[in-house]
């Protein structure tokens, strides 16, 4: 098979220029297009996703119901990327669940709440389609085998206005991966390719995606910059797509060479919450085929996570269901409340980052008594300790000691706090006049976890519209036969995602993906 170099004028045509090249570089972009004339295809499909998390399942289950011969590629060893290791939560707006326990929510309320996370550069039709199906996703992935938590009120996760997030029964993304792979799977003529990597799109003579190259046998070793480019493992092959093909790759938050180029502010060894196959490559192969990027320099830190951990960890559980809700955190160095414990991610990201630039080793510290903890959480407390992310102190002059906090003061904000909740006005606008006077308890023992950001989300992606159809930055229309889903897609978040919208985005977006192919 030999690559075909394509002149200027149809680089122009077909998408290669633009974005795409001007992130590539043209001469690279051009050298490695692929037309289909020029290939032999080894295995056939109607569609082919790319990815096997949450949007990528939803999307090859949907497909594969409608009676589409699917095929998935994975290019890491296991299924479910971030989905797999992500806390299980998904925010629903306007669902059976808070009608139950007397939670009044809306489209409108919900794309407000979103609307301030994201700074208000969300691309609202997304919004709009998300409330329009996220009640659909849910029953798509409990018909698939998914359980919820549906015996209890849904989660209040920060920047939400209402409490609408229902959790796994594992409090898991698996919960979810598990029965979409497995529906998938037993589907006639569908397949699911782990350690397969996919390298670039097939395009026809009028710029329309009709296949992959991807190689079998692929083993990433986690060089990051290394597995996109110069990794050569395994052994190519061709597949075409009669239908076509939908991306669903994910973010590219542990890519420490792009994340870094599209925030300088990164460090390199910045630990983040992804799993470590969460790179760029393949966004940047839907840009050279013509892909309009948004918001690619907008990324979420999450504020709830653990220096004393890697990754993601148990601490992002225990603190936002947990000591973000009814406890709270404080400035080691002044022993004072900081932020609004239920902000959204930006505004609590943002407060910790500006004592970490004054002061980088001056950890937050949330701190909060076992009442804090709402039940279902509480066996993961247990799994906080043994790991080292959750310290417990029976006093608090221990907890003062141990932080070196200033003892007095925070005293005085604990006891400023809890005066907050029992008045139900709060000095940063916590919304503790739904906490029924609960607060930090007189006596302990108290639970504590250090805090830093860490890279989470990254917001930018490719534009799709409603159909998720991804758009040309050539023609502002569709490209035809390539579809996006997840977190490669941009705009839906604005600024900053919500916590908990991540499921429902990918979710929605790749069952109707899944339905518009």
């Amino acid at each position: 098979m030999q690559n075909e170099t394509i002149s200027r004028r149809d680089a122009l045509k077909f998408g290669a220029v633009g974005a795409g090249l001007a992130m590539l570089g043209a001469s690279e972009a051009m050298a490695s297009t692929l037309f289909a004339k020029d290939v032999k295809f080894d295995e056939e499909y109607d569609v082919i996703v790319i990815g096997s998390g949450f949007a990528g399942l939803a999307a090859a289950a949907k497909a594969a119901e409608r009676g589409y011969q699917v095929l998935v590629l994975e290019k890491m060893g296991r299924v479910g990327g971030n989905s797999t290791i992500n806390g299980g939560a998904f925010a629903v707006p306007n669902n059976e669940l808070q009608k139950k326990h007397g939670v009044k929510d809306s489209g409108e309320i919900f794309i407000q709440d979103c609307l301030k996370a994201g700074l208000g550069i969300n691309h609202v039709e997304l919004l709009e389609t998300i409330v329009k199906r996220a009640n659909d996703a849910l029953e798509f992935t409990i018909k698939c085998g998914a359980k919820y938590q549906m015996d209890v009120k849904p989660a209040w996760f920060g920047g939400h206005s209402v409490p609408r997030t229902i959790t796994t029964d594992n409090m898991s993304g698996s919960g979810i991966i598990k029965p979409l792979s497995e529906f998938v799977e037993k589907l006639p003529g569908c397949k699911l390719y782990k350690r397969t990597k996919f390298d670039e799109f097939v395009i026809n003579n009028e710029g329309g995606v009709v296949g992959v190259v991807a190689r079998v046998d692929y083993r990433f070793d986690g060089k990051l910059l290394s597995d996109d480019i110069e990794n050569k493992t395994g052994q190519k092959k061709f597949y075409k797509a009669r239908k076509g093909v939908i991306l669903a790759s994910g973010g590219f938050g542990a890519d420490k060479v792009f994340r870094k180029l599209q925030d300088p502010r990164i460090r390199e060894d910045a630990d983040a919450t992804n799993h470590e196959g969460a790179t760029a490559g393949a966004m940047l192969k839907a840009f050279q085929v013509g892909a309009m990027p948004v918001h690619i320099d907008w990324i979420q830190f999450g504020p709830w996570a653990s220096p004393d951990e890697r990754g993601f960890g148990v601490a992002p559980l225990l603190t936002q269901q947990g000591l973000f809700k009814f406890g709270m955190a404080v400035d080691v160095r002044t022993g004072k409340r900081f932020m609004n414990e239920l902000a959204d991610r930006k505004t609590r990201a943002d407060a910790e980052f500006k004592i970490l630039r004054e002061a980088p080793v001056a950890y937050p510290v949330a701190i909060g008594t076992y009442n804090a903890f709402d039940e279902q959480i509480k066996p993961a407390i247990e799994k906080g300790l043994a790991n080292g992310c959750m310290k417990k102190y029976e006093t608090l002059d221990q907890v003062a000691t141990a932080y070196k906090i200033p003892t007095e003061e925070l005293k005085k904000s604990v006891a400023k706090y809890n005066e907050g909740i029992k008045s139900g006005m709060d000095e940063f606008g916590k919304p503790v006049k739904d906490f029924n006077g609960q607060g930090i308890e007189s006596k302990g023992p108290y639970y504590c976890i250090r805090l830093v950001p860490k890279p989470h989300h990254t917001m930018g992606g490719l534009k799709i519209n409603e159909k998720a159809q991804v758009i040309s930055a050539n023609t502002l229309k569709p490209i035809p036969g390539l579809f996006a889903a997840g977190e490669v897609t941009g705009g839906t978040h604005g600024a900053s995602r919500l916590g908990s919208v991540a499921v429902t985005d990918c979710l929605t977006f790749g069952m109707i993906a899944g339905e518009s192919i």
